[in-house]
């Protein structure tokens, strides 16, 4: 029996302070931890519907996103189903669209992944500036933490990199790129 495709996406849009967190853990994901060939990591970005066809090949999918509106302290990290994120998944506009929304459409086309969510309580997300407060900062151990404990529950377990994959050097440079000097 093939092993169970799994795939981990973080979604957000780093350009506006906290909203990058899930895109910020995976890169945290790919630059220090390499997963069996089973597993997927990817920075969806805002995602959308062009993201469908990460559907196709996947049997569990685990969402890291930023998440607003539960009440909690910023920093707080819980699991969610795709439908609970929705009630506090952060909108931008009236164009959004939800994970859930994309998750019903790919099961339209037959695909039908198990997925479950990450979601970090953001503190701001008012500015377009680079770089997560200080409060989803110090969550970010916590969140990858999460992660990986959703991920052993399905037992994958990776092991530690020497140094960051492609991909993860590729978002960092991104990142303090565009962050430019303090």
């Amino acid at each position: 029996m093939a092993p169970e495709r799994i795939t981990v996406m973080g979604m957000g849009n780093p350009l506006v302070r906290d909203e990058g967190v899930g895109v910020r853990v995976i890169e945290i994901l790919m630059g220090t931890l390499a997963f069996p060939d089973n597993v997927t990591l990817v920075d969806v970005g805002t995602m959308g519907m062009s993201i469908l066809h990460l559907f196709r090949d996947c049997d569990y999918m685990l969402v890291i996103d930023a998440i607003d509106g539960t009440g909690e302290d910023p920093g707080t990290i819980v699991r969610l189903s795709p439908e609970d994120l929705a009630h506090n998944q952060v909108m931008h506009s009236l164009h959004d669209i939800r994970f859930v929304d994309v998750l019903q459409s790919a099961m339209l086309m037959g695909s039908t992944p198990e997925a479950e969510c990450i979601g970090i309580q953001i503190k701001d997300m008012s500015v377009i500036e680079i770089g997560l407060t200080p409060e989803v900062e110090a969550a970010l151990p916590a969140a990858v933490a999460a992660v990986l404990t959703v991920l052993a529950e399905r037992g994958i377990t990776p092991t530690p990199r020497a140094e960051a994959g492609p991909d993860a050097r590729i978002l960092e440079a991104i990142r303090l790129f565009t962050k430019g000097p303090r």
